[in-house]
């Protein structure tokens, strides 16, 4: 199989290679494929149980508006970078 890829990609690739983080270019492009498999079969079950606990919340009208929930998220960012 040929595979033709955009030079910044090749570029790339070669890099990684270089790098030490693949065996070879080859290895590389298994790696993505097996990658985009993988997340193409997920049913996100995984996320069941998280989409339904924000159900919960929201019938109980624990929310917050998007503007207050970006200001906390903003407060605790700016805590983290002070320390």
């Amino acid at each position: 199989m040929n595979i033709t890829l955009p030079p910044e990609q090749q570029k790339w690739l070669e890099a990684e290679v270089t790098a030490g983080r693949f065996h070879s270019i080859d290895d590389a492009v298994a790696a993505a494929v097996a990658e985009l498999m993988s997340i193409h079969d997920d049913d996100l079950a995984w996320a069941r149980p998280y989409v339904e606990q924000a159900r919960a919340s929201v019938a109980r009208g624990d929310v917050v508006s998007g503007d207050e929930f970006f200001k906390r998220l903003k407060t605790k960012l700016d805590a983290l970078r002070s320390s």
